[in-house]
């Protein structure tokens, strides 16, 4: 019931969004029980297949399974979603809270904000994947810590004004814990802010790594990646566009629902 009651306050761009989401994720999350195939099998014989019954989507120039690989990729990218919008979220709602608390922890986050704001940010992730290359969690951190910075900012803003709000202060002459506050009075109104900007920050994220992916700085093959996949068959567009396009269409497919989710299409 709690669904349904959160449901009708979506809009309908945003329930689109959803309904994208949710149809991405058990396309890939589904796919060892509905299409048990191995994407990493290599079979020569069978190269840049159109669909059959035995490949759905057909193969790649090394006789993989597209199915299967797509559905490993949007694996991937949906994971990364989750770690690296997690972490970024998390840390900058904690770290704009401290910041609003007084005015050495809002000078010592302020300067960190700014240095990292100093580098690109994809320039800044690339740093990461040179330092561990092939690494998912280099990738992951570097791209949460790029994320950051959006949150701290907005976290900040918010919380500086909560901060001299009568309901906190009457928490406090009531010898309320820290962490009581954040629940009852930093949350409720930071959150309803910062879900959406994850909502934008995830497809941002999703459209950073399939960059990198494209641009061969990210993970190397044979990992199942959106980008990295664009780059392998972009030789074979002509002999097998269907196959070229596969990986293009599920990154825009993944990028628009977090989009329409985050309400950023509205007017």
């Amino acid at each position: 019931m709690k669904i349904i009651h959160i449901w009708r306050y979506f809009s309908p761009l945003q329930k689109l969004g959803m309904i994208i989401l949710v149809g991405l994720f058990a396309f890939g999350f589904l796919q060892p029980w509905y299409y048990p195939v191995d994407g990493a099998a290599q079979n020569l014989n069978a190269i840049l297949q159109g669909s059959s019954r035995l490949h759905w989507f057909g193969t790649d120039h090394f006789g993989r399974d597209m199915l299967s690989r797509i559905a490993a990729a949007i694996r991937l990218s949906l994971g990364m979603v989750v770690v690296s919008v997690g972490l970024a979220l998390v840390f900058g709602l904690l770290a704009g809270i401290v910041a609003s608390l007084g005015t050495l922890y809002d000078k010592v986050l302020s300067f960190i904000c700014d240095v990292i704001m100093a580098l690109p940010g994809l320039l800044f992730v690339l740093l990461f994947a040179a330092i561990a290359p092939n690494s998912f969690w280099a990738l992951y951190l570097g791209i949460a810590l790029v994320m950051w910075v959006e949150f701290f900012k907005m976290a900040r803003a918010i919380a500086k004004t909560l901060a001299t709000s009568p309901q906190l202060e009457s928490s406090r002459l009531m010898d309320m814990g820290f962490w009581y506050c954040i629940k009852r009075h930093y949350l409720p109104s930071l959150l309803p802010m910062l879900l959406p900007l994850a909502a934008y920050g995830a497809g941002n994220a999703i459209l950073a790594l399939a960059t990198l992916g494209f641009i061969n700085v990210g993970l190397r093959p044979p990992t199942a990646e959106l980008g990295l996949m664009m780059t392998e068959l972009f030789a074979y567009y002509y002999q097998a566009p269907w196959i070229f396009v596969q990986p293009i269409i599920v990154t825009l497919l993944l990028v628009l629902s977090f989009h329409l989710l985050s309400g950023n299409t509205q007017s």
